[in-house]
């Protein structure tokens, strides 16, 4: 190999580190001493979704994040719409959910007009991220509205969720 060649190999090596992307980590980080709270049927996720919601005056969608034993590891507000709709998109709803490590998640939304009838929309959504849940292997075990004075729509307790 004459010179030349030599000088045009390493010139090209050092194109190519400078071509290099930036590496990225990911690392679950848990604050010490907080305590999960367990979610065993759709008044549980109200519970929550209701200290989290009441006050809001536009839609917001979040996602409650759960473990295997079905412990709340966070909540994640995917979505502040406005008065009536919040753009909700697959990517956005898992995203936190891989990087928590949830095995499943809870949906949830508010709707401040009080009625807490679900909208096709809410049903069109549902079924759009129970598919993608499906894919990821990340259950979606209900879908929560949230109402004025205590009323809420549970779309598992109704028979509104997607079948397997």
């Amino acid at each position: 190999m004459g010179r030349q060649q030599v000088a045009r190999n390493q010139e090209s090596k050092s194109n190519l580190s400078d071509l290099m992307p930036p590496v990225f980590r990911v690392q679950l980080v848990r604050e010490a001493g907080v305590k999960r709270t367990g979610i065993s049927d759709a008044h549980d996720a109200v519970a929550l979704l209701r200290r989290y919601l009441e006050h809001e005056d536009r839609e917001h969608f979040v996602t409650l994040m759960l473990d295997v034993k079905n412990q709340v590891i966070g909540i994640h507000t995917v979505s502040i719409g406005n008065l009536n709709s919040a753009i909700v998109s697959p990517r956005e709803v898992f995203k936190a959910a891989i990087l928590a490590n949830a095995a499943s998640i809870i949906l949830g939304h508010n709707h401040p007009s009080g009625d807490t009838t679900p909208s096709p929309e809410d049903i069109q959504v549902t079924e759009v991220l129970h598919q993608a849940g499906k894919l990821l292997h990340i259950d979606v075990l209900d879908h929560v509205i949230i109402g004025e004075a205590g009323a809420f729509c549970s779309l598992r307790r109704d028979g509104k969720m997607p079948r397997d």
